[in-house]
């Protein structure tokens, strides 16, 4: 070999050594060609490494990417998410619970499915037999067929196939008498034939239907017995907002010394209109009243209980302001005892409730149906101090 060949072979030799003393392998470790190339790749990726995590290093110059978020981690921040809207949510004073139950409880049967509806009504049936049915109405849903909400006439159909036990050909049918509000609650009478609704008809004529109904009223009747009877009319009130609303039309007047009455000719489109009335307790400035009117008029009992008595009905936002449409306004300690702010006692509903039902004369015998209060009725009573009448009392 030449002395060119001899050099180059001494300058590889050196070459070695020196990689030999930067690289040791541990001992019992066989050197293997594969093992090279892995050992670059990670010796190049620690070298990428270690400028980012300098941390004196500049962050605009790093354009490498985030590293990925462990799957721990990400199960550990959506639990926190979850978790974080409790603890913040702010507590609900007693006021603001009371609201918003009487917000679910004034929409709840507004907007129902038919089926719903008829099974809530099948399940609250109050007496039956082959003439009448009496159910219990529940808040907020007309009698009478209604484009905007479900009307228990829309359901009749339903409720008495169910009540045939779902047959598929069943010739039943159920036929609204007597009518009742929409805010009005409790026994609502039913007919199964046309000829039954005559019947019923003419029997309410002659006074053999008997309705009574317990109110709570804002104020005490004075006295705490009597019989109201001042016709009814419609009137239209001027203003701001024109509307019209069920007004008194006296059939006296004070004559023009003021020392007596005189008896004026009664109004043509006035509707003859009787109550009688009973205050069954009183207490924080309101009271339970039973009333019994007769006939029936629009709106009667409201009246007659706001505008002859003074004495409106709890939640009558409709006749306790003539002059406007406005929600009631109520004494602060009656809104004391409510648990309500007067902002928020548009929500309230009217306190009149269809307690019981009969029928003088009926075709087999006399017919008397009892309807139990509703949930938002007892809450009232109870809020207020008032006591239900002993069972001989209550008829």
């Amino acid at each position: 070999m030449n002395s060119c060949g001899r050099i180059a072979c001494s300058n590889w030799r050196s070459g070695l050594n020196t990689v030999s003393s930067l690289v040791r392998p541990r001992k019992n470790w066989r050197r293997c060609p594969e093992a090279a190339p892995s050992l670059t790749r990670s010796n190049t990726t620690a070298a990428k490494q270690t400028p980012s995590s300098d941390p004196g290093s500049d962050p605009g110059s790093d354009t490498r990417e985030k590293p990925r978020l462990r799957a721990i981690d990400l199960a550990r921040k959506v639990q926190q998410e979850k978790t974080k809207p409790q603890t913040e949510e702010p507590q609900l004073s007693g006021q603001q619970k009371r609201v918003m139950e009487l917000k679910r409880f004034s929409l709840q049967l507004q907007n129902v499915h038919p089926n719903v509806l008829a099974k809530h009504l099948h399940r609250n049936l109050l007496y039956q037999d082959k003439d009448v049915v009496v159910i219990n109405k529940p808040y907020g849903v007309p009698v009478r067929d209604d484009s905007r909400v479900t009307s228990i006439s829309s359901v009749l159909p339903v409720l008495a196939q169910m009540m045939d036990g779902l047959k598929i050909k069943s010739d039943s049918q159920l036929l609204p008498c007597l009518k009742l509000e929409k805010e009005t609650t409790g026994a609502l009478l039913l007919a199964r034939r046309e000829e039954v609704v005559e019947h019923i008809l003419n029997l309410q004529r002659n006074n053999q239907v008997q309705r009574k109904y317990w109110v709570i009223t804002v104020g005490v009747p004075v006295p705490s017995e009597g019989v109201i009877d001042i016709p009814i009319i419609e009137r239209e009130v001027t203003g701001s907002k024109p509307h019209y609303k069920m007004g008194l039309s006296p059939l006296y007047r004070m004559n023009d010394a003021g020392d007596g009455v005189t008896k004026v000719r009664a109004h043509r489109q006035a509707h003859a209109a009787v109550t009688k009335y009973r205050v069954l307790d009183s207490s924080s400035g309101c009271s339970l009243v039973e009333l019994q009117p007769f006939p029936g008029v629009k709106h009667q009992m409201r009246v007659h209980m706001a505008l002859a008595l003074t004495c409106p009905i709890l939640g009558d936002h409709k006749y306790s302001h003539w002059s406007k449409l406005a929600p009631q306004k109520l004494p602060e300690r009656v809104l004391g005892k409510l648990g309500l702010e007067q902002s928020k006692i548009r929500h309230l509903p009217l306190h009149v409730h269809a307690r019981q039902l009969t029928l003088l004369g009926a075709k087999q015998a006399n017919i008397s149906v009892s309807c139990p209060l509703p949930k938002y009725f007892s809450q009232a009573l109870h809020r207020l101090n008032l006591t239900l009448p002993d069972k001989e009392d209550d008829k």
